[in-house]
């Protein structure tokens, strides 16, 4: 009995020892208060989201640098694509500028003519063809239509384009002037300009604009009259034109005035254009301070010197004489009618010198 007490106290003194043996980690000095507790096992639930935080972020590295490595080769396709972009347009507009500064437009409509009705002529099908040899070419008939619609827009475009600048730079109509009655068919037709060849217009800071009658214009309008289909052609508008003429005709002398509209806007400059006139070239006479400056037909021309307010002028009336003679040929052939007359003044010529040399004998 008292050995198994001397047993028992031993096994008590050694159970503490054990206890310190198999926790090192923890004093026994200090008790395991419930706080001590809570702290622990706040670090061993942190524990777990912390390595989860590092394997994301290890996995997340590699995929980091995958797309820093697409993204380049990303850029550089949709450089090529933007690049290929840019030269088909710019080489599309370049062919269609070459082309409209070498061809007309019915040039351009003939030449395409017969590609365009190659290109959309239905496709020829095997009888015993695939449903897939059907569809492949149904697409490709489909696609040779593209460049035809593209033909198609461009002529439509530059028609539609040219007619609003011809409406500009060309004159109103191919026929100005009405159609001469039958009987007056021989009847020359005088073409007068305005500025500085009937009137002068000259502006002052005290009166403005103010416009003069050349001198001897109404006895020269109202003298032509009478031999020439008179007809004033200027490059004025019609509001400036219509005021001038209503004063400067007051007996109904001139027979039609024609203003810018009926010019022909050719290099910065409005040109007046004879063959739109409806009149036989060969009839008519274009008189002008600035004729050559003015005119597209040289040889209809006859240039006066320009008025500038001079007093004594008699550029008009001298010209009456001259213009006379012209209308003397109305109705003829002009040169036979000229060698005609030239042989008559020279067997007149003859005829004196011949009493010349009687007298004197």
């Amino acid at each position: 009995m008292a050995m198994a007490r001397v047993a028992l106290a031993r096994s008590r003194a050694l159970l503490p020892r054990a206890a310190a043996l198999s926790s090192p980690s923890f004093s026994t000095a200090a008790p395991f208060s419930s706080s001590s507790r809570a702290a622990a096992v706040r670090r061993v639930a942190a524990a777990p989201s912390s390595s989860h935080a590092a394997a994301a972020a290890s996995s997340a590295a590699p995929g980091a640098g995958g797309e820093a490595a697409v993204a380049p080769a990303a850029r550089k396709r949709w450089g090529l694509l933007k690049f290929g972009t840019f030269a088909a347009l710019a080489g599309t507009l370049g062919g269609a500028g070459y082309v409209s500064y070498a061809y007309t437009l019915a040039e351009v409509d003939q030449k395409t003519t017969e590609f365009r009705m190659n290109m959309v002529a239905p496709p020829v099908v095997a009888e015993g063809a695939s449903e897939f040899e059907k569809f492949r070419a149904m697409a490709y008939s489909t696609a040779k239509k593209a460049p035809v619609a593209a033909i198609e827009l461009y002529l439509d475009i530059r028609s539609t384009i040219e007619g609003h600048v011809m409406g500009f730079t060309e004159p109103t109509s191919d026929k100005l002037l009405p159609d001469l009655h039958p009987q007056q068919q021989h009847v020359f037709t005088l073409v007068l300009d305005l500025n500085e060849t009937l009137i002068h217009s000259d502006w002052q800071r005290g009166r403005g604009w103010r416009t003069f009658k050349r001198p001897g214009v109404d006895a020269f309008l109202e003298h032509m009259a009478n031999f020439y289909e008179v007809v004033v052609y200027s490059d004025q508008i019609p509001t400036s034109l219509e005021p001038i003429i209503d004063r400067l005709d007051t007996k109904g002398c001139i027979s039609a005035r024609l203003s810018r509209p009926a010019t022909k806007y050719q290099d910065g400059k409005h040109y007046r254009d004879l063959s739109k006139l409806n009149r036989n070239p060969a009839q008519v006479l274009y008189v002008s301070a600035h004729a050559l400056e003015s005119c597209l037909q040289l040889e209809n021309c006859v240039t006066i010197k320009p008025w500038k307010l001079e007093n004594d002028d008699t550029q008009l009336l001298d010209l009456i004489p001259f213009l006379e003679l012209l209308a003397s040929y109305q109705g003829r052939d002009v040169a036979k009618e000229f060698a005609k007359r030239s042989k008559e003044i020279e067997r007149l010529k003859q005829e004196r010198q011949q009493h010349k040399s009687i007298w004197r004998r």
